[in-house]
């Protein structure tokens, strides 16, 4: 999960043989160096656990960081097209094509969750997985509501827009 939310397109399996090659590198570069055996063994763990788990952490931040930037405009184009009139599959698109990664790809994500078969909030939900950001969650949650209860879906997210915007002020 965590491998996904950094954005990296790596697979578990192949980010277990890039931490082992690692921890082998550094290994073969401590004992050349000639470091105590205690020291190879500590460089052998740390290259194999600490630096890739360090390394995904700080992809997965910048992600986030990076797509709580962009969002409140992905809001705004959703606000401005559902008060256009159109339909909220089609302010999804537009997203999807116009905004910045990772907003991007986030949103071609809950395009491609509806053309399998899942509703908007099932596929908005998936969005606040990938994203565990707060943001993201009162987004699937405004979204949800919406669906379930109806109401007026533009006022709501200029609302949701105008919190995220002054959150980022704060910040």
């Amino acid at each position: 999960r965590q491998l996904r939310q950094a954005g990296l397109p790596l697979s578990v399996d192949n980010f277990y043989m890039l931490s082992a090659g690692l921890a082998g590198l550094l290994g073969v570069f401590a004992l050349v160096t000639g470091q105590q055996l205690l020291v190879v063994g500590a460089t052998v763990l740390i290259g194999g656990v600490g630096l890739p788990k360090l390394l995904v952490s700080r992809a997965r931040k910048k992600r986030f960081k990076a797509f709580a930037e962009e969002f409140p405009n992905a809001v705004d184009v959703l606000v401005r097209g559902v008060k256009a009139g159109l339909p909220i599959n089609d302010c999804f698109r537009i997203i999807a094509n116009e905004a910045q990664e990772p907003v991007r790809g986030e949103f071609q994500k809950i395009i491609e969750g509806q053309q399998v078969g899942l509703t908007i909030s099932q596929s908005v939900q998936r969005l606040h997985e990938a994203v565990p950001l707060n943001e993201t969650n009162f987004f699937a949650i405004v979204i949800t509501i919406q669906q379930q209860a109806g109401g007026n879906l533009s006022e709501d997210h200029g609302n949701l827009s105008n919190v995220l915007r002054d959150r980022k002020k704060m910040n």
